[in-house]
């Protein structure tokens, strides 16, 4: 029989620590082997049950799951899912978590949590599961780093965004050279799916890229209210202008539009501008925003013109319209497995031969930028 995954919870709430151990001793390939109502005792459960993945709530007594965090992702690195409010400052801390090395996060209800936490089952045990296979990729912070009193003050400010200089975003990297006049007279633009990883992935390339490159839509699993946090963060440090995407906005060069939360983006034409279109409805793949929904209006908007890029994730969400994208003409990049946080969308794109390049994370920007320059094309803009 396979060895079962062994998870630690770590949350003051002794109903959200019951509701955890319900949802994953229902499951057949995971067990609850501890639960505990704050760092403290977290760090001897730890000890004596050595459990493969950690779920983690920010706000507890004694010590905050950042610090704790923080702690661990020096001594002991463990994959760890966040237990987020979904609030901007749930939402802030969050993204700073998964800086420091949190595999991906879970949000808790408003209200009616016990209600809303078992529906949250399914995404509750898919990411313990994405966060176990991610367990030989985590990284381990080094030993100097952000002080606990300026991490615990951060926090307890709500400006977790904003880590002190040499932490976090604060630096805005210099990206590769302007694009100038190299662009011939096609119009190219970029879509990206990803998930699982995918907000540092993103970071890492999106930092790299120049103020006008070619426009940029982007699908990243995340829940509503989270989109626009990321977005902001995101335009701190990248040289384009980032921001969540809206309905019936143009698509402008040197801009980057991310999915909300709670919508699919699609990108389409009006007459001869390429615009954002957002839709709700069913969830795709089990996800909405989903990368299908966004690849497949790439093929249909005009796919000879367009990048696409598969990211670190879960699942096979937009592999198969990934590989219809190619067939109608793209150019496809995939993230390799070795520096995804888990292979699964990237493998289930190649496997379906929708991969022209298969790319370490640290090379995708400078292999995008090659392919435009070696193309030519210009952004989608009409004057």
């Amino acid at each position: 029989m396979t060895q079962k995954i062994k998870v630690l919870a770590v949350d003051d709430s002794a109903l959200i620590r019951n509701i955890l151990t319900r949802i994953v001793n229902s499951q057949d390939d995971m067990e609850m082997v501890a639960t505990a109502p704050d760092p403290l005792i977290a760090r001897e459960k730890i000890k004596s049950h050595l459990p493969d993945v950690i779920t983690l709530d920010i706000e507890m007594p004694k010590m905050d799951g950042i610090e704790f965090l923080e702690r661990l992702m020096r001594s002991r690195p463990t994959p760890v899912v966040m237990v987020s409010t979904l609030t901007a400052r749930g939402a802030d801390v969050t993204f700073r978590a998964l800086e420091l090395g949190a595999v991906d996060f879970v949000t808790k209800p408003k209200m009616n949590i016990s209600e809303g936490m078992v529906q949250y089952a399914n995404e509750i045990t898919d990411k313990i599961r994405a966060a176990y296979a991610a367990r030989f990729r985590l990284r381990r912070l080094p030993a100097v780093a952000v002080t606990t009193s300026q991490t615990n003050s951060a926090v307890r400010a709500g400006h977790a965004s904003s880590p002190p200089s040499g932490a976090g975003l604060q630096q805005r990297p210099t990206p590769v050279e302007s694009l100038g006049n190299r662009f011939a007279a096609t119009e190219k633009l970029v879509l990206i799916g990803s998930s699982t990883g995918g907000t540092e992935a993103l970071r890492t390339i999106l930092e790299k890229l120049p103020s006008d490159c070619p426009a940029i839509l982007i699908t990243q699993h995340m829940p509503a209210g989270f989109t626009k946090s990321f977005a902001d963060r995101l335009n701190t440090v990248c040289a384009m202008t980032v921001k969540e995407a809206q309905e019936g906005e143009r698509v402008l060069p040197g801009h980057v539009y991310i999915a909300p939360g709670d919508k699919h983006l699609l990108l389409a034409k009006n007459g001869a501008n390429y615009v954002c279109r957002l839709k709700d409805g069913e969830t795709v793949n089990r996800h909405k925003p989903s990368v299908e929904v966004l690849f497949n209006s790439g093929t249909q908007a005009g796919a000879k013109n367009i990048i696409g890029i598969m990211l670190t994730g879960m699942g096979k969400d937009g592999a198969q319209a990934m590989a219809d994208m190619k067939k109608a003409g793209s150019h496809n990049i995939c993230q390799d497995e070795a520096s995804c946080v888990v292979f699964g969308m990237p493998r289930e794109a190649i496997a379906l031969g929708a991969a022209d390049q298969i790319m370490p994370l640290e090379k995708i920007a400078s292999a995008l930028i090659s392919h435009l320059s070696k193309i030519g094309g210009r952004s989608a803009i009409r004057v």
